[in-house]
């Protein structure tokens, strides 16, 4: 009978602290909003800094650990004479979808202001968000080896903010849209690729390193 009640009070015990983990999930308050971009992998997005990226409904009390680790409270635990809360449905993930743009398709060579062709690229994927509930886009700009670091890094954030610039003047809310550059730091192509001086056949070879990455973070409306 003893062993019983103590099999009892340690099922209930661990119910509460399992309801506690999910009313707890990391970044998503009880109605199921999300207070951080979260990728593809179901991972925080962050910036080349380290910092989160949080979205338009971020709060204080969304705050995690792992991103605001000053704002999160250390829960306190729930006394035992309690009744054992049943546990909140888990908030459906937001779903990701990412898109690389070429840069050439967005803009001329060298440059950051947009093309009609790329315009009409950013149409499309502006089209295509309406029929989402947007979270946040994050746009990241990226820029071949030829120029200085300085120069391409410039470039890159250029470019990224021309887009962001774009897809408002469609209207989607600015506090929606994240901008970054990363300059030549992450090429797609190979160090064996595109070898020799500045040319026309090696600025054709490292067309795939000029682009815009752009994640668009949402759900589905219902």
């Amino acid at each position: 009978m003893i062993n019983s009640a103590k099999h009892s009070l340690l099922l209930a015990t661990l119910l509460g602290l399992s309801a506690s983990a999910l009313a707890q999930t990391p970044g998503v308050d009880m109605k199921g909003t999300v207070g951080y971009a979260i990728d593809q992998r179901g991972f925080v997005v962050k910036s080349g800094t380290g910092l989160c990226w949080r979205t338009g409904y971020w709060t204080p009390a969304m705050a995690v650990e792992e991103c605001d680790p000053d704002l999160v409270k250390k829960a306190e635990p729930a006394p035992k004479s309690r009744a054992v809360a049943a546990a909140p449905a888990a908030a459906p993930k937001p779903a990701a979808q990412k898109v690389t743009l070429a840069a050439d398709a967005l803009f001329d060579f060298n440059k950051a202001d947009l093309r009609a062709e790329g315009k009409a690229k950013l149409d499309k994927l502006a089209g295509d968000i309406k029929g989402i509930k947007l979270e946040v886009i994050i746009a990241v700009g990226h820029a071949d080896r030829f120029g200085t670091d300085a120069y391409n890094q410039k470039l890159s954030e250029k470019r990224a903010e021309s887009v962001k610039a774009y897809l408002v003047s469609k209207g989607i809310e600015p506090n929606r849209v994240y901008t970054e550059g990363k300059g030549e730091k992450q090429p797609i192509t190979k160090p064996d690729q595109c070898k020799g001086p500045k040319s026309k056949k090696v600025i054709d070879c490292l067309q795939p390193d000029r682009r815009v990455e752009i994640e668009v973070i949402g759900t589905k409306a219902q």
